[in-house]
């Protein structure tokens, strides 16, 4: 946490109200997207009790489980979740648009539009992910796994694509409505209690006449606001459901279908009444995100989604494999590389899109701000071949810590010319001298673009500017000994069979 974030906090705590912590959304919410709440039943590690599915501002499905325990009841859930979820995907799959040719990348297409998925919290997206792994190996039924469903299989795969790609920086298409909240509100209460959708949203949006401190203690209450999932509220757990469950069970085991049906219906109506409130509040979760702008560099960003949502897509029609249960070596210190540029990436072009990220930026020394001092606008240098080049330089005189970022900078309302920092001068207690080199952006020395140096006395920031990174060279499998995913040698064995196979399949 930041110190201008944790000054936010206590001004929200004075004063009882959420305060603003970005002036842009930095994430694409498209006008349709899909929401999920779901339960899971207690002790078990991926058995789904119930959820509600559907559209914003529109009739959502509830899918029940009355026995969460039996295999059976949990593939026909997953068979009428898929019947929601595959048919959305497939809707923005089937136009494409052509993507003209950019550097050495050829011509292409990509789909027009990716599909997005809006959960309550974090917590979903982590069982979301336990439940796909346990799923999406399913294949056609055979004598040794009689209850297979590729449809069953196929939904799985696209949660795990869903899931991987949300542990992308700043992908958007499966998104925790708590993170984006609390991403954009600073509240008076604890990160941990930011994690409920209920308390953020009594923080950010209280009922009437009420602050945001006393929203928050409302919505504190377990029977006016339940949990919004995947975990369920013990005293429903108690008083409601065991002895539902119980009731069913007696049905099945005494043949009753009558009995069987009405303790069915009787449960659906009682996961939908505790799943109604968190559809209500991701409703008003999403009315507030989208009354906030989006940032400029968003875009790009929904434009890599598209690129993955397309290549998963190809790579299902190719036929291609389900996701491993591991990453080989390899396959992971790329998965690794991708995200730590794309972290990187998604904090500079933050910081050039909000004002405010800019100023946790400058607090901490990777951005810095000033008036002009002085300037060199027709400076010269010989390169190495002894050619003159236009190098203008010109200072900064600024009163924020000693910037500490190293490479390329650029000022948010001109972020096509970037510079270096060539000296950092001491300028009394707390002020100090900044020069920086004009590197991209100033022209040649016969001709040299106008405005390239800001005037006297003219107010910048500057921060990091997003790099395109190369993307390292990791060794091919062949290269590769076989400790570390590559082919064993002779007279090492490969792994057996049973290994290839996900212990959680059930």
């Amino acid at each position: 946490m930041s110190a201008l974030a944790a000054l936010a906090r206590l001004h929200a705590a004075a004063e009882g109200f959420a305060q603003p912590l970005r002036r842009v959304r930095h994430h694409t919410l498209i006008t349709e997207p899909l929401i999920l709440a779901i339960y899971n039943m207690s002790g078990e590690a991926a058995a789904p009790l119930g959820c509600m599915i559907g559209a914003p501002h529109a009739d959502p499905v509830t899918l029940v489980v009355p026995s969460p325990r039996n295999r059976d009841l949990r593939q026909e859930f997953y068979l009428r979740l898929a019947d929601v979820i595959l048919p959305f995907i497939d809707q923005h799959a089937r136009t494409l648009q052509n993507v003209p040719t950019r550097g050495d990348k050829p011509d292409r297409q990509r789909c027009a539009r990716a599909p997005q998925i809006l959960v309550p919290n974090t917590s979903t997206i982590d069982y979301l992910r336990r439940v796909a792994r346990s799923i999406r190996f399913q294949q056609a039924p055979t004598p040794e796994f009689p209850h297979g469903d590729p449809q069953v299989g196929l939904l799985g795969r696209w949660l795990t694509f869903f899931t991987d790609r949300a542990g992308y920086p700043g992908s958007s298409m499966l998104l925790p409505m708590t993170d984006l909240l609390a991403a954009h509100w600073a509240t008076g209460q604890s990160s941990l209690e930011d994690a409920s959708l209920a308390l953020l949203l009594g923080w950010i949006d209280p009922p009437a006449g009420m602050t945001g401190a006393q929203g928050a203690a409302a919505a504190a209450h377990p029977i006016d606001y339940p949990p919004a999932g995947p975990a369920t509220d013990p005293t429903f757990d108690r008083v409601v459901l065991d002895p539902k469950i119980s009731a069913y069970l007696d049905a099945v085991n005494s043949n009753d279908v009558r009995a069987e049906a009405r303790v069915t219906a009787a449960l659906e109506r009682d996961v939908a009444e505790q799943l109604k409130p968190t559809w209500e509040q991701m409703g008003t979760a999403v009315t507030l995100l989208t009354s906030i702008p989006e940032a400029a560099r968003c875009p790009g960003r929904w434009d890599a989604d598209r690129d993955a949502f397309t290549g998963h897509v190809q790579h299902i029609a190719a036929g291609g494999f389900p996701q491993p249960v591991f990453d080989k070596p390899i396959d992971a210190a790329a998965r690794l590389a991708r995200m730590e540029r794309a972290q990187l990436r998604f904090e500079d072009e933050q910081a050039l899109d909000d004002p405010f990220v800019l100023a946790e930026r400058r607090s901490s020394g990777t951005a810095f701000a000033g008036v002009i001092v002085e300037r060199e606008p027709d400076r010269t240098q010989l390169s190495s071949k002894g050619r003159p080049q236009l190098r203008p330089r010109f200072t900064v005189q600024t009163a924020d810590p000693p910037p500490l970022a190293q490479g390329k900078m650029a000022c948010p309302s001109d972020p096509k010319r970037l510079v270096e920092i060539r000296e950092v001068i001491p300028d009394g207690p707390e002020q100090h001298l900044v020069v920086l080199e004009l590197v991209v952006g100033m022209g040649r020395v016969g001709n040299p673009q106008r405005g390239a140096v800001p005037e006297l006395g003219e107010v910048r920031a500057y921060t990091a500017v997003p790099e395109q990174w190369k993307t390292p060279d990791f060794p091919s499998r062949d290269q590769t000994p076989w400790t570390h995913g590559g082919p064993p040698e002779p007279d090492q064995p490969g792994p057996p069979a049973d290994d290839l196979t996900d212990g959680a399949n059930p």
